[in-house]
């Protein structure tokens, strides 16, 4: 237990980490695309869902339009969680070298140490299809164990621990995703990245616990990536680099 509440205290020092001077300009873009984004899918979602309120109420007679109060929040409640949900994972996925360039701010700003890069035109055009990669890389490692978990799921019985897997699964992958970006600037292997977070499981899955659970909270999931970078940055200074 001690070790999941250690992993969940690293996104709120990542959260007050990135208000430092020095690091405030690399939360940014980031920021910037988070709520654009945000703002789109949000718009869209409404549209979707007020015609889903409107088709609903419809269809209700008087003895049952007591339920449009019961109906309407939780509409809204969805529509805005998954809002948060989906900005996010666009963010990530389209500003990708951005969390790296933050996560070697933070690495140095926390140790001290200049990470040695090369910072060539050719390289720094090489960073963006290889940050898109490392995406797809987390995807595919996604992508078969949801598919176990929906199956799992389906299974009477065991489909009562379901919420329980999916919790973990979402967990596990977010300690991954942020994990990443101050590993990767160290050139090690998604592989590597895996292997490290199951050295400290427990860690990794209260960090990417608390993550997970932050994105589906309205504003307060806008700052949510610079501060699980940062947060990550630090699991990895702390925890994980001994390992290697």
């Amino acid at each position: 237990m001690s070790d999941l509440m250690t992993g969940m205290g690293y996104f709120f020092k990542g959260l007050k980490i990135i208000t430092r001077p020095g690091l405030r300009g690399f939360v940014i873009i980031p920021l910037v695309a988070n709520v654009a984004v945000f703002l789109v899918i949000a718009g869209s979602l409404y549209q979707l869902m007020s015609g889903i309120y409107v088709d609903f109420t419809g269809e209700l007679t008087s003895t049952w339009s007591f339920l449009t109060w019961i109906v309407a929040p939780l509409i809204w409640l969805v529509g805005t969680l998954l809002s948060g949900y989906l900005s996010i994972f666009i963010v990530l996925f389209l500003t990708s070298p951005f969390h790296g360039l933050l996560a070697e701010k933070v690495e140095e700003f926390v140790t001290g140490e200049t990470l040695v890069s090369d910072s060539s035109a050719v390289q720094l055009a090489l960073a963006v299809p290889r940050g898109f990669l490392r995406e797809l890389q987390k995807i595919a490692h996604y992508v078969p164990m949801a598919l176990a978990v929906l199956v799992l799921s389906l299974i009477p019985g065991i489909n009562m621990a379901a919420p329980l897997f999916w919790i973990l699964l979402g967990a596990w992958m977010m300690s991954l995703q942020f994990v990443d970006y101050p590993m990767d600037n160290h050139k090690l292997s998604f592989g590597e990245v895996r292997a490290a977070c199951a050295a400290r499981r427990s860690t990794s899955i209260g960090f990417g616990g608390i993550v997970a659970f932050v994105s589906g909270i309205p504003l307060l999931n806008l700052v949510l990536i610079p501060a699980a970078v940062a947060g990550a940055t630090l699991l990895w200074c702390e925890e994980l680099r001994p390992l290697k």
